[in-house]
């Protein structure tokens, strides 16, 4: 499992609804892309939901790594990279994902945080892989997700929810779409 992500930070007075029409447009391009777990098509505005930007951020977790390259070396990702200029592309190992009980997709939370300098590697990402299944356990989370950069030792925590109001800490997004053609291929707890 693989977790992606690039964003496009935008100034504060962009028409996001140019976003959400290419979304619209564009978004079900990937309901079946083979090797993806799941797209969620993120947005955030300026001073909406407490944010401080405008951005589209998309966030994926694949199945395979050959989906992923399909993606960006195959043709998905140079039509954002013609429109937007080639945004840099975040990727992290995947630690663990669990599904919840939530059904509708409707916003998301990211956190990124430092593995801690000092203790043990396998404590630290043992409390990833914790926080990942206690985000699926709340009520209104479809799934949470735990992965980590090693070249800057950094964790990601990601988690998708049916309500603007979930119990994690993070940025906030809406979800603009969702395609998810092997997010039941995911698999689930701890990854080794």
């Amino acid at each position: 499992m693989y977790a992606m992500q690039y964003e496009l930070t935008l100034p504060a007075d962009y028409d996001m609804g140019v976003i959400r029409d290419r979304v619209a447009r564009l978004g079900h391009l990937l309901d079946d892309w083979d090797g993806l777990g799941f797209k969620a098509y993120l947005a955030r505005e300026r001073g909406l939901r407490g944010s401080p930007v405008s951005q589209y951020a998309p966030f994926y977790l694949w199945n395979t790594v050959d989906g992923m390259n399909a993606f960006l070396w195959g043709g998905g990702f140079q039509g954002l990279s013609d429109d937007f200029g080639r945004p840099s592309v975040r990727q992290w190992t995947g630690l663990a994902y669990e599904e919840g009980a939530g059904a509708h997709a409707r916003f998301a939370v990211r956190r990124h945080h430092p593995v801690p300098a000092s203790g043990l590697l396998a404590e630290a990402v043992e409390d990833a892989v914790r926080e990942a299944r206690r985000l699926a356990a709340e009520d209104g989370a479809l799934l949470g997700a735990a992965a980590v950069d090693t070249s800057r030792w950094e964790l990601v925590h990601f988690s998708l929810w049916e309500h603007d109001t979930p119990k994690a800490e993070g940025d906030l997004f809406e979800v603009l779409h969702l395609s998810a053609p092997g997010r039941d291929r995911l698999p689930r707890g701890r990854r080794w």
